[in-house]
């Protein structure tokens, strides 16, 4: 069990290929759905949880991107630039390596979310996070309780949050949510080149290094077009 780490590390450079025209001239973290850039759903949801401090890759689009940020006075927002190259979950952060200090940080994708909103799913993230017989806690989305996923699952998770891959299996009840803890030295020890998380990954699951933590929450992954207007639907029913 740690506090909720000040700083996080916000992965904002993707193309968003799959978000398809809306994409042509904007960054997808910029995408709005319930009058809020996707961007900011996640931002907003590490202020309230105490973090203080976010790292922002930019690439595709990066001047719209920082100029959004400016806006933002609850959190020190630090860019880390890829417009030369955008280099994926796992170069990304070995890119950004010393802008992130030594304690372990949040990792956040900006194409997903939850609901209702609010830090407790975070808060739950660093409560059950034991560095000591842990590299990384994942937070862990329903399958069956989400909307945009069209996966089949990444994990199968046991009661002690042990992870393990799919695998061969037709099916895993479990998809990585897009946020997590991790070490930030894990990824400093790899070369700036492009490279997935799944390689970090890869290493630590084996090893039960990865742990898993089970989403108490509805998920709205917004991957494209036709998601965002089911998260558009899905927040306006809802009230939210």
């Amino acid at each position: 069990m740690i506090e909720v780490p000040k700083t996080a590390m916000v992965l904002a450079a993707g193309f968003g290929t799959r978000m398809q025209p809306l994409t042509d001239a904007t960054a997808k973290p910029l995408l709005q759905v319930g009058g809020k850039a996707l961007i900011d759903h996640l931002l907003d949801n590490l202020a309230a949880a105490g973090v203080t401090r976010a790292v922002v890759n930019v690439h595709w689009c990066a001047e719209l991107v920082e100029d959004h940020l400016n806006a933002r006075s609850d959190l020190e927002i630090v860019i880390s630039d890829e417009r030369a190259q955008v280099l994926e979950t796992g170069g990304g952060l070995a890119k950004a390596g010393q802008l992130l200090g030594d304690d372990p940080m949040l990792v956040v994708n900006t194409d997903a979310f939850w609901g209702p909103a609010g830090p407790d799913p975070i808060a739950r993230l660093a409560q059950n996070y034991d560095p000591e017989i842990m590299d990384e806690i994942l937070l862990l989305a329903d399958t069956k309780r989400s909307l945009g996923y069209h996966g089949a699952g990444d994990f199968f998770c046991d009661a002690e949050g042990v992870l393990q891959r799919r695998g061969q299996a037709e099916t895993a009840p479990w998809a990585y949510a897009g946020i997590r803890i991790a070490k930030p030295q894990l990824y400093r020890a790899h070369p700036v080149e492009p490279f997935s998380a799944n390689r970090i990954w890869d290493q630590l699951i084996p090893a039960q290094r990865a742990h898993g933590l089970r989403l108490d929450r509805f998920w709205l992954h917004v991957g494209d077009p036709q998601a965002l207007e089911d998260a558009e639907m899905w927040l306006r029913c809802h009230g939210a």
